[in-house]
């Protein structure tokens, strides 16, 4: 059908398409027989399942093998257009918007061109900034806010148009809600469309405007918006509150609410992920002897932690499932609280504290690891 070699590329398929594409579309038959150009749109439309086929490599490995008594085929030339759609053929080969100089794609085939455009008005999104503390972040929260924005004229219930007028058919486009411009190119003469500047691409113009919103069908006013902030939110992240931002021109669809996260910083932890670290901070005597000690909870509450004797500054230890929940679809369970040990020094000591602690200094219980090292040495020479 296309006149090409098994063997042909994608490029080769494409351009022997658009060659025959461009010779049988139906906007090219004009002097010809009814007969002729009937024959011609069949032409055209068997072209277009070939290259459905053979642009798609699974249909065209099928074909290769089965030709067109292979599943999903539908059927062979002329058997139902085999389930594709034309105009996305032809929009992906030529660019969607090019015509040939008539009535177009959409027309010939039954698509929307041939009734009013339907341009639906989206209202702007709006932007959000919310402050959380590391509490509010653990279990979420609930915040209002009053916006301001566009709502819903009232007075017009958002047509646009001052009591019972209607909107007219623009008579630039008449309807269609583009105009046409042709161009010349390697494939003949060409037709671009684009927005009619008169009814901005609807298709229909308001005469009698409503006199509150000037025929937009928005005004500005205000309203208390709730955001329900998830669980484990993280500063950078943004929630999207659907469909209450800006409210659409004429009835249209309403702008989304953009809230963009971030944290307060935290006197007590410090955040690492879904972990939280706390610095704990113990007297000698208990990193030495061991014992309990009580630590703060991110909800407020006081955890009792066993240390174990001789606890060493920098150690670490980790509290299974005391630290923040993972947001829904970003991670799994709740982090962990570490504890972060370090020993606190005293830089002042009364007469009876420095001679307890001088009393131990010579003790080898109490020496540096260095001096540790350098004792037991010495002491293993000594056998020699």
């Amino acid at each position: 059908m296309l006149g090409v070699q098994k063997s042909a590329s994608a490029d080769e398929i494409k351009k022997a398409y658009k060659k025959m594409a461009i010779k049988y579309h139906p906007d090219r038959q004009s002097g010809k027989s009814d007969e002729e150009k009937k024959e011609a749109e069949e032409k055209f439309k068997e072209a277009a399942e070939a290259y459905s086929v053979l642009s798609d490599e699974k249909k065209r490995q099928q074909y290769d093998q089965f030709g067109f008594d292979g599943p999903n085929m539908g059927g062979g030339f002329g058997g139902g257009f085999g389930g594709f759609d034309m105009n996305d053929i032809l929009n992906s080969v030529f660019g969607s918007g090019f015509d040939f100089g008539g009535g177009g794609f959409s027309d010939f085939f039954g698509g929307g061109r041939g009734g009013r455009r339907s341009n639906v008005h989206r209202g702007a999104d709006l932007r959000l900034k919310v402050r959380l503390s590391l509490q509010e972040v653990a279990t979420g929260v609930t915040k209002k806010f009053k916006v301001r924005k566009d709502v819903k004229c009232s007075h017009c219930n958002g047509t646009g148009a001052e009591g019972s007028a209607v909107p007219e058919t623009c008579k630039t486009c008449h309807g269609s809600g583009y105009v046409l411009r042709s161009q010349q190119s390697l494939f003949g003469m060409m037709q671009t469309q684009s927005p009619c500047p008169e009814c901005q691409g609807e298709g229909t113009v308001i005469k009698n405007k409503c006199n509150y919103c000037h025929g937009t069908g928005v005004v500005k006013g205000e309203e208390v918006i709730e955001v329900e902030i998830p669980a484990g939110v993280q500063d950078g992240m943004v929630v999207t509150i659907p469909n209450k931002g800006n409210a659409g021109q004429k009835n249209g669809v309403s702008g989304d609410i953009q809230v963009f996260i971030t944290e307060e910083p935290n006197d007590t932890f410090i955040r690492d992920g879904n972990d939280i670290r706390y610095n704990l901070l113990l007297d000698f005597p208990t990193a030495a002897l061991g014992g309990k000690v009580e630590v703060p909870t991110i909800d407020g509450r006081k955890l009792a932690v066993t240390i174990e004797p001789g606890t060493q500054p920098g150690k670490s230890l980790r509290l299974r499932g005391k630290g923040l929940p993972a947001v829904k679809g970003y991670g799994y369970g709740t982090g962990d609280m570490v504890l972060n040990i370090s020993v606190f020094v005293p830089k002042t000591l009364s007469k009876e504290e420095r001679k307890a602690l001088e009393a131990f200094k010579n003790s080898d219980n109490f020496k540096g690891d260095n001096q540790t090292k350098r004792t037991i040495f010495e002491r293993f020479r000594s056998y020699f």
